[in-house]
């Protein structure tokens, strides 16, 4: 039997993703409430993970100041984002806008083509504020917003970290989950 190349094995994996429901956040306990809460939650949504590691496969991608540009800008309007949930603006189409920011991540990777920082933070921050909006109406009423920020910040941090260190698996295997994760957006948009 050959051994799998890596290209193959984050196809699988990225195929076998597909096996759950594209039902965001099930299971989130109310009584997660601040870090904990904030923490968890990234992780609790096909949408939000996919979203978050894209982010750093797509910075890694890109190199350059880039590689850290691209998560700094999304990390930092994911907090606007949720700063305006806590202050009770309204974003409109929000659970659409991150289906969305899943798929066009997902073909930027694809792709694989170059982007000026000046075009790719923008993109990762318009993607990032509908994140963080979304972070920021699913807080538990009894939460802290500030140790909540704080563990959903963090996860997303580490969830980028991951995708950057995913990118150095090679332009094909990148190119390979960047359509994975396009089609998990593309799935997400149909579940709306």
């Amino acid at each position: 039997m050959k051994p799998m190349n890596a290209s193959r094995i984050l196809a699988l994996i990225g195929l076998s993703l597909f096996a759950g429901t594209a039902s965001a956040h099930v299971g989130l306990d109310d009584t997660l409430t601040g870090f904990a809460g904030g923490l968890v939650h990234p992780l609790l949504g096909l949408d939000h993970l996919f979203a978050m590691i894209a982010i750093g496969l797509w910075a890694g991608q890109q190199g350059g100041r880039t590689l850290w540009a691209i998560p700094a800008g999304f990390v930092g309007a994911m907090l606007a984002g949720g700063m305006l949930a806590w202050a009770g603006w309204t974003l409109p189409h929000v659970e659409t806008a991150i289906a969305l920011s899943v798929l066009v991540a997902g073909l930027l990777i694809a792709t694989g083509r170059s982007w000026a920082m000046p075009v790719g933070v923008p993109i990762a921050a318009g993607f990032a504020l509908f994140h963080g909006y979304a972070h920021g109406l699913e807080m538990p009423q009894a939460a802290s917003p500030a140790y909540y920020a704080i563990g959903f910040v963090l996860t997303t941090a580490c969830l980028h970290g991951a995708g950057i260190a995913g990118a150095r698996a090679g332009r094909r295997a990148v190119r390979v989950a960047g359509a994975a994760i396009a089609a998990t957006g593309l799935a997400l948009v149909f579940v709306l």
